[in-house]
């Protein structure tokens, strides 16, 4: 079963899952996301997904982090089952930065919703179709999504949740046309803080995001006018403010 964890100094989370939770996991985004510039308008949310799969790859391949994770069995309970084992399984394990783990928590919901569209061959309420209602790929991203909500509720006050929450769920397409070079800018800002200081903001960070305030739009307008000027898509855009470091303590 996937896991996820705040990171020792909060500057993220750790996903963490047997090879098996990994690779399902893998495939399942794949499958939500579809394929490159199948929803135009979504290319840049689909990268940074994307951008997710990529870390659970080289942790599939051995790239990243290793546990050890207790597996319920203890000595007698081995040898009731009569067999040669330990009490810990073997889980792979990898970092996302809590502003782009945030992004992806909600672009997943119109990826869904898109991949239920077309599943349902445009069927207005797509998710309780019968060719949607217990899809696999559904199903694992949604408890993935679980997962990362319930990390957030263990982390930010309990005051605020609800209405995190509320903010993080629309009704209506989000990440369509979504300048994800302001993700960089929040991300570089977020590794900078001091530990305490991150636990403070991941609802500010929701917020931002998700509101798509001022800041966002000044983001937005300078990348719209640098696609005018190199008559290029949004997604191959680079903004020269975020710099991230070579090392991050997790």
């Amino acid at each position: 079963m996937i896991q996820v964890k705040n990171t020792p100094n909060y500057i993220g989370v750790t996903i963490s899952g047997d090879y098996y939770d990994f690779e399902t996991l893998y495939d399942s985004l794949h499958a939500i996301v579809g394929d490159e510039w199948e929803w135009e308008d979504y290319e840049g949310a689909r990268l940074r997904v994307l951008g997710v799969c990529y870390d659970i790859r080289h942790a599939l391949m051995g790239h990243r982090e290793v546990m050890f994770v207790e597996n319920g069995l203890d000595e007698y309970k081995m040898k009731q089952l009569s067999v040669i084992a330990n009490d810990k399984n073997i889980y792979l394990a990898c970092n996302v930065l809590w502003p782009e783990v945030l992004f992806v928590l909600m672009a997943l919901n119109d990826f869904i919703r898109l991949y239920a569209k077309k599943q349902s061959k445009g069927n207005y309420y797509a998710l309780n179709d019968y060719r949607n209602v217990w899809d696999p790929s559904i199903a694992t991203v949604r408890s993935f999504q679980a997962v990362i909500a319930k990390c957030m509720k263990e982390t930010i006050p309990e005051t605020s949740i609800n209405r995190v929450i509320k903010l993080m769920n629309h009704d209506y397409s989000w990440a369509d046309n979504y300048a994800t070079q302001y993700l960089d800018e929040l991300n570089c800002r977020f590794i900078e803080m001091e530990a305490e200081k991150r636990i403070k903001n991941i609802t500010i960070m929701a917020k931002r995001i998700a509101e798509k305030g001022r800041e966002y739009q000044a983001v937005n307008e300078a990348v719209l006018k640098a696609t005018r000027e190199y008559n290029c898509h949004m997604t191959e855009i680079r903004m020269s403010t975020s710099e991230y470091p070579e090392f991050i303590e997790w």
